[in-house]
């Protein structure tokens, strides 16, 4: 199956590829709490490790044992809070447990020991720490609901397809030439005013939130899901590669697919819980 989906034109891998992974995350999102749990895991361990194995472009050696142990740990003690199965107290033992990555690199053995401590504290804070307060977003009223996380996704797709349409057919004036040479101030804008205009429909038929709440996820979208995006294609200039990765085909890596919404959370859910 992958063989025969790598044989295609980089577009068609894309709507393939695309359609076949909303399909999925809109069925787990959607069926109960768990199996949204399980999904967002998965790219969370996966984008951890994708981002500890591009380090190795720069000789970096980070702790990835102990990095995908904190990041699971994180995630899952944020969940269990959130469902009333665990103390909120007992998420102080993370702090202690972050300091273990000074012990162990003492035994590690490895050049530029503080360096490897750093990277590996990094991928825990970008990656695993967003999909930690995404759990803030579904159990915003107390209990697990799916229409904040499922339209979160929504005005994600919203964002990057209108960027790529008016991109593509107006695009002239760049927006970052020095780090993403393809982006446009119009392939921004045609996304700004398609998630504007998703976020509008939301507040119809998803009622956990209100308009004004929908419409601000929109705007911190559109500015902080394309600053994402610019973070990690510095990111991966710095190291010197095209793609985070190869798992999902003609979208490159989980970072290279979920950058916006690692740099989307935390401003939604500071927004959210203070409005």
């Amino acid at each position: 199956m992958s063989q025969n989906i790598s044989s295609l034109s980089n577009l068609n891998q894309r709507i393939i590829v695309g359609v076949l992974g909303a399909a999925v995350f809109i069925g787990a999102i959607w069926f109960n709490e768990w199996t949204y749990f399980l999904i967002f895991l998965g790219l969370n361990l996966l984008g951890i490790a994708e981002f500890y194995r591009l380090l190795g472009a720069q000789n970096i050696k980070p702790n990835t044992v102990l990095g995908l142990a904190l990041g699971f740990l994180l995630y899952t003690a944020v969940f269990l809070v959130q469902k009333d199965m665990l103390a909120v107290e007992l998420l102080l033992l993370a702090v202690p447990v972050l300091f273990l990555a000074f012990i162990l690199e003492m035994y590690r053995k490895k050049e530029h020991p503080f360096t490897n401590i750093a990277f590996t504290m990094l991928g825990v804070m970008y990656v695993a720490v967003p999909f930690a307060l995404l759990h803030l977003l579904g159990f915003l009223k107390g209990e697990y609901s799916w229409q904040p996380i499922l339209g979160l996704m929504l005005l994600l797709w919203a964002s990057d397809t209108g960027a790529y349409i008016a991109g593509k057919n107006f695009g002239k004036h760049k927006l970052f030439q020095r780090i993403s040479p393809g982006k446009t101030w119009e392939g921004w804008a045609g996304g700004v005013i398609l998630t504007l205009a998703v976020g509008y429909g939301l507040s119809y038929y998803f009622k956990d939130l209100y308009l004004y709440q929908w419409l601000g996820m929109a705007v911190i979208i559109s500015v902080f899901g394309v600053l994402g995006d610019l973070v990690e294609s510095l990111l991966k200039r710095d190291l010197g590669v095209k793609d985070s990765g190869t798992l999902l085909p003609g979208h490159g890596g989980i970072l290279d697919r979920f950058d916006s919404l690692l740099m989307a959370i935390p401003f939604i859910v500071a927004f959210l819980k203070i409005f």
